[in-house]
């Protein structure tokens, strides 16, 4: 249970949902408790070797009181029994009550020499400053002295000392205390080094209606599917991304959230708990009854609707989701387009750290000896702007290591990294079982003006005119090929791929743009349609 505890403040710390102090406070009480509870663990042994004794002994009192009476005395068994187990037994207790008492004394003694706090002042603090303790004490004393034959006075006379401090200790505890620390002074207006608040590298705000959607005593469970997605995020792609810091923003629609990239709005929407998102997945014409609306990660139509219509929307085909998975997808599919900016500094050298455990000769061959690490993060974040997932960092890594040596550029380095990593390339654009590849080319004259436009001393010369043309029709056979089910890839030439990609990124962004050299030996080609005719 502790390593869970210790984890939760952990989760709760990264989610921005407590600050480092009242982390280092929660650990501080879980270090405590751990430390208590391995005393007492000790303590309870000894205490319980000394019970187990004190058994022992009574046993052979009464055995060897019977054997006496009866063989020396001449007793009959039961006057023998009736003589010397009282006796054994009220010896016993004589014995018992003083060991169980200095046992528990040695209990207290050792459960709190852990801590820093004297011993005195902690036995002090929590046996005569506590109402409760008092209050227990002052009832148990009663009863003891209730009980037939016992000291009725002395019993009586205590339960009610008792009983008068902890009234007195509960009517302090219901005082108002005073803060130790000193009023903060007036404020002059002058703005101070404690004014800058750091900005998240990602970050969830919330509307108050959301709040709850975070509050595990409340049944939210957004924080363990934010986890989720950073999960399944370092597992396609291939690197831990930060925390996703979440604060609520009063500022906001109160079921409103907005998600944030560096400081930067990146993306927003509206989720209402308790209500669920009928997503059309396209041609389904059922009618439902709820709040038409667009789904906030990818665009398509759907509807928010209640518990009752969920099932009829279901037969009909529409995706069903809750109000916490839309948020979750949403945050997912940002991170997923934005991936080049999330690995800053940070995380390249974590990922590095990672590869140095798992290969440590191939990393410390190329990292940072051949590559600085300045230029494997640009080459890193140069894949990721065009989707391409860097899982197979060893491949990355050899790459590298091959072409370092003659190259120093990162974009070229990019280049021949994706050319190593051409069969996962494919296989994440197309799927690992299909051989034949159906892509979009282009028109041969087109070819030529864009190899004298975008090559050698006329590089980046393109028309605006024909770029605008040419940007519109690859948005436009993009948008059939996804809607005949085909992946959207565009085939060029090796040495116009990069500036077409970062030409067509903003037009049609699900467009891949792969190099002839970039096509596996072992897949064969298929010429779908033909870029060029509106932009001649």
């Amino acid at each position: 249970a502790m390593p869970g505890k210790q984890m939760a403040i952990d989760a709760d710390l990264g989610a921005g949902l407590i600050d480092e102090k009242e982390a280092k406070r929660r650990r501080t009480e879980v270090g405590e408790e751990a430390e208590f509870f391995g005393s007492m663990d000790g303590a309870s042994k000894f205490v319980r070797g000394d019970a187990i004794a004190g058994i022992l002994i009574l046993f052979i009192n009464v055995i060897g009181g019977l054997i006496i009476g009866v063989a020396q005395h001449g007793l009959s068994p039961g006057d023998a029994a009736d003589s010397y187990i009282l006796m054994a037994v009220g010896d016993a207790l004589v014995a018992q009550i003083p060991g169980l008492l200095i046992s528990v004394a040695a209990a207290m003694v050792v459960s709190r020499v852990g801590k820093d706090e004297d011993l005195g002042n902690q036995l002090v603090t929590q046996m005569f400053l506590s109402s409760r303790v008092l209050g227990v004490a002052s009832v148990v004393l009663f009863l003891l002295g209730s009980v037939p034959g016992m000291p009725h006075v002395v019993f009586l006379t205590f339960a009610l000392m008792l009983g008068a401090g902890a009234w007195w200790r509960m009517k302090e505890e219901s005082k108002p205390v005073p803060s130790d620390e000193p009023a903060a002074p007036p404020s002059d207006g002058e703005a101070t080094w404690d004014d800058l608040q750091p900005v998240d590298l990602l970050g969830l705000e919330l509307g108050y209606r959301l709040i709850a959607m975070v509050d595990k005593n409340r049944q939210g469970d957004l924080l363990t599917r934010i986890k989720g997605v950073r999960k399944k995020f370092a597992q396609e792609v291939g690197f831990l991304p930060p925390a996703v810091h979440v604060r609520d923003n009063l500022e906001l629609r109160p079921s409103g959230y907005r998600i944030t990239l560096r400081g930067v709005v990146v993306g927003e929407g509206e989720v209402f708990p308790g209500m669920f998102l009928a997503i059309d997945p396209g041609g389904i014409g059922t009618p439902l009854i709820g709040t038409p609306t667009k789904d906030p990660a990818f665009g398509l139509p759907a509807h928010w609707i209640d518990e009752k219509q969920r099932e009829n929307a279901q037969m009909a085909g529409f995706t069903v989701v809750d109000s916490e998975t839309v948020l979750a997808t949403h945050l997912s599919h940002l991170m997923q387009v934005q991936a080049a900016k999330l690995l800053s500094r940070t995380e390249t050298q974590e990922l590095v750290e990672h590869v140095l455990r798992l290969a440590p000769k191939l990393i410390e061959e190329v990292v940072p000896k051949m590559v600085p690490i300045a230029t494997f993060q640009k080459v890193l974040q140069l894949l990721l702007e065009e989707s391409v997932h860097v899982r197979d960092i060893r491949t990355i890594i050899e790459s590298l290591a091959e072409h370092a040596g003659t190259i120093t550029d990162p974009l070229e380095l990019a280049r021949r990294v994706r050319t190593a990593l051409s069969p996962a390339i494919v296989q994440q654009i197309y799927g690992g079982s299909v051989k034949e590849l159906e892509v979009i080319a282009i028109e041969p004259g087109l070819e030529r003006l864009l190899m004298q436009a975008l090559t050698g001393a006329g590089a980046g010369a393109l028309d605006p005119g024909v770029a605008e043309t040419l940007s519109k029709s690859a948005a436009d056979i993009a948008n059939r090929q996804e809607e005949k089910g085909v992946p959207a890839c565009l085939l060029v030439p090796d040495p116009i791929r990069s500036a077409m990609a970062r030409l067509l990124r903003r037009a049609a962004p699900r467009l891949q743009v792969l190099a002839h050299s970039e096509i596996p030996e072992t897949h064969l080609i298929r010429i779908g349609p033909i870029l060029g005719e509106l932009a001649a």
